[in-house]
């Protein structure tokens, strides 16, 4: 392949979800000719609707905003170190609390129009069955990877692929729900600005329990044969919850902790959140209640809710496949395939879960792939770091039982004093260590990731080198068009 700008080859990037939108702006900034491929439109998965790049299932899918929670940090260093991702986010952010919740529609648009108008970016709007030839490629096609392409990578890497399954929650149209019964309130009351985002929907033990007798009774939609039911924790379908013991919703995500009806003055036996999904309001989503459950019963089952009995759904709940490697066995700390040099994955595709991680991820390969292209050293975030984290958990999970993982502060190196010392009780020869709060130790592991970060960013946001402002030239990265179809 023939050198492109100031020097660097041309990378192809396949995919142009999270992980490769950001892939590729971070590669395309630093004056890298980038081919991005994406199947959309000629081809959706079962989680997108429109044509645009980075399409969102939900408006809080971003989740946590503060740094008390690993993923607000990871946005935190994600803002510092110039992400395409998340300053969009951030410009199209509607009220969520303490949480970080988008538009999807501007949000898509705004990731779409951006990369559109990159001059070092030429979009190919095709569907690749096959792992190009040029090198390097980045695959950041997703949990959703092309059926034809999923089965390549799989045989390449000389094991079977592992799976699980996600679900999407219900979103229902605002007018259509009774704000009579339901009431506005977040499940703690802080006193910080903006709290009293979500709309609650309060039920009594009886009305509880006709819910989940429902749900337990409920036809879902089955899986294919060959095919095993292994769910995400993090997202289990509300029906499998239920399954696990009547009372597990009104514990988990229904939990009526910090909630109290206004027209009662009592806290409900379990609630419904719903959550806004658009800036304007319209589209709210049931907090928790992904699911798998047929069309026809999630209208009746969902409208058994008090409040919610004439809702209106503008989408349904749905389930789909997620797929993903073994990375403690298939890839390198830059993410590139152990057993094919110059192959790179991004986004969940590599073993992680959430949008956030995975658009850290297409960060972090997009950066390691543009300096190798231009000759300079390697950068590692440090592993106090939300990114050096997330790269560490890839790197040295326990492989028989690897799972995708959302960033948590359990990924953490510990710090180095995680205890305060107790006074010594009258006649006690010594005081003893007592561990730190959560929310102090999380509060210690942010400062520490945060300046731990400093010194990286310095290193990896100053190329050194201006953008340039002329086209993508080249060669195509398939002879023959090989490769698409």
């Amino acid at each position: 392949m023939e050198s492109s700008l100031n020097g660097a080859e041309l990378v192809t990037v396949v995919g142009a979800g999270l992980a490769g939108s950001e892939a590729a702006w971070q590669l395309a900034e630093r004056g890298i000719a980038v081919r991005l491929f994406d199947m959309k439109p000629e081809r959706r998965s079962p989680a997108h609707s429109s044509g645009d790049f980075a399409e969102l299932v939900c408006s809080n899918s971003l989740r946590a905003n503060t740094l008390g929670n690993a993923v607000g940090l990871l946005k935190e260093e994600m803002r510092r170190l110039g992400s395409l991702v998340i300053r969009v986010a951030d410009e199209t952010a509607v009220p969520a609390g303490k949480a970080l919740a988008v538009d999807r529609v501007r949000f898509s648009r705004g990731i779409t129009e951006a990369i559109e108008a990159h001059p070092n970016i030429e979009i190919h709007r095709e569907r690749v069955v096959r792992i190009p030839e040029a090198r390097p490629v980045i695959l950041a096609t997703g949990p959703l990877t092309d059926p034809e392409l999923a089965s390549e990578l799989g045989n390449a890497l000389g094991e079977e692929y592992l799976y699980f399954y996600d679900a999407i929650s219900p979103t229902l149209y605002a007018d259509s729900i009774d704000e009579d019964i339901v009431f506005r309130a977040s499940r703690y009351d802080d006193g910080v600005e903006g709290e009293g985002d979500y709309l609650n929907v309060p039920l009594s033990r009886e009305e509880y329990a006709n819910f989940v007798e429902a749900l337990l009774d409920a036809e879902t939609v089955p899986l294919h044969e060959f095919e095993a039911a292994l769910y995400f924790e993090g997202c289990l379908p509300i029906e499998e919850m239920a399954r696990r013991g009547r009372e597990t919703l009104a514990f988990g995500p229904l939990k009526p902790v910090g909630l109290v009806n206004p027209r009662t003055g009592k806290r409900p036996h379990a609630v419904v959140q719903l959550r806004q999904e658009d800036r304007s309001g319209t589209l709210w989503n049931l907090v928790g209640c992904q699911t798998k459950l047929r069309v026809g019963e999630q209208k009746r089952i969902f409208r058994m809710l008090p409040g919610l009995d004439g809702a209106v759904f503008a989408r349904f709940g749905s389930i789909h496949r997620n797929t993903y490697v073994n990375a403690p066995v298939q890839l390198d700390e830059r993410l590139q395939l152990r057993n094919r040099p110059g192959v790179y994955l991004a986004g969940q595709i590599a073993g992680v879960e959430g949008y956030v991680e995975s658009a850290a991820l297409g960060y972090l390969t997009g950066v390691s792939v543009a300096r190798e292209s231009l000759g300079l050293s390697q950068e590692v975030p440090p592993p106090e770091t939300a990114h050096g984290a997330l790269l560490r958990h890839l790197q040295n999970a326990n492989a028989k039982y690897f799972q995708p993982m959302n960033v948590n502060y359990g990924l953490f190196p510990p710090l180095e004093h995680d205890a305060a010392r107790v006074p010594a009780k009258p006649g006690s020869p010594r005081g003893r260590r007592q561990k730190l709060p959560k929310r102090e130790k999380n509060q210690k592991l942010a400062e520490r990731a945060l300046e731990s970060l400093t010194a990286y960013r310095e290193r990896v946001c100053d190329p050194g080198f201006a953008p340039a402002a002329g086209g993508v030239s080249g060669p195509p990265p398939f002879p023959s068009g090989e490769g698409v179809a």
